[in-house]
């Protein structure tokens, strides 16, 4: 058995012994930011068992802020969960931060984590591809994250908005250069209708793509995703593994055809789901950095096969 067979062995043994751990809360430092979470979380085993967890997000926030030093990155955090990745964002740039969190569990953390920073503001609100009525969704709580399901039974409490409607809101992140979306599966949803919010300002998009959960939330064809984000003039992928490691860049108009790799879920590559950035045609300085943090191009055949990664040149 390699290593990286025993680490995710190690992960998957883990997961029903941590939530028996419960609701209790406790104050933890993890990747150079103290935060207050249930002990249940998983955040603290990924992060110490595989050091690139979460970094590829905030290596490309500290890109996007050193090819602009003079102005203030704005940021969206979308299922922005206890707050990990907003304050590790602005303890590395100084951003500028929305927290959107759909959940009242996790917002309860959310407030306590970034809720006397001044550079983070929450939104308590579950974000809609568009107007379709999500208000009686019920939240699915997994390994620390949520993902919310569709539910006639649901008490249409949950508050919601568009992006347009965020954008009208939060006038201060008028001027968004990069949205994290991590939504366990709403996120081909979620991206472009983002990105068509302030198709002007044409930020940065990074997100999780994983065709099994899109599809477990309604979206029966995730894949669509990329011919939203190719009409508003994205062109350009670069694309990490789960666990934060670096696959390679490539076209979207390529995206379609290497996301087969992804279903059904491929155990033998040693990823269940991508990392995502989206850069648009015109943004060659986030080009720039996607050059510098994923220079190779991707190539399904350098996966991971008996714990080595191949790369065919």
């Amino acid at each position: 058995m390699t290593k990286r067979d025993e680490t995710l062995g190690f992960l998957a043994s883990m997961m029903p012994q941590r939530r028996l751990l419960g609701d209790q809360k406790i104050v933890r430092r993890v990747q150079g930011v103290v935060l207050e979470m249930p002990r249940s979380h998983m955040l603290p085993v990924y992060a110490r068992l595989r050091p690139t967890y979460g970094q590829n997000l905030v290596e490309l926030a500290a890109g996007l802020k050193d090819s602009a030093p003079d102005e203030t990155l704005t940021v969206m955090d979308v299922g922005a969960n206890i707050g990990d990745s907003a304050l590790q964002m602005i303890a590395r740039t100084d951003a500028r931060v929305l927290c959107v969190e759909g959940d009242p569990y996790w917002v309860r953390y959310l407030r306590a984590n970034v809720g006397s920073e001044p550079n983070a503001a929450v939104a308590e609100v579950l974000l809609a591809p568009d107007d379709t009525d999500w208000s009686a969704a019920s939240p699915v709580r997994e390994h620390g994250t949520t993902r919310f399901v569709s539910d006639i039974a649901g008490d249409r409490s949950q508050p919601m908005a568009t992006a347009a409607e965020l954008r009208q809101k939060y006038p201060e992140f008028d001027q968004l250069r990069l949205l994290k979306s991590d939504t366990d599966g709403f996120d081909p949803a979620i991206v472009p209708a983002v990105a068509h919010a302030w198709r002007d300002t044409r930020p940065v998009l990074f997100f999780e793509f994983d065709p099994t959960l899109a599809r477990l939330a309604g979206n029966a064809h995730p894949n669509k995703v990329w011919d939203d984000l190719i009409e508003l003039g994205y062109d350009r992928l670069a694309i990490w593994d789960n666990a934060g490691d670096p696959l390679g860049q490539m076209s979207i108009h390529d995206a379609a055809e290497h996301a087969r790799t992804l279903e059904p879920r491929p155990v033998q590559y040693g990823y269940h789901f991508w990392d995502v950035a989206a850069c648009h045609a015109d943004d060659q300085a986030a080009r720039d950095v996607f050059d510098t943090l994923v220079p190779e191009e991707f190539d399904v055949r350098g996966t991971w096969r008996d714990g080595q990664r191949r790369r065919h040149r």
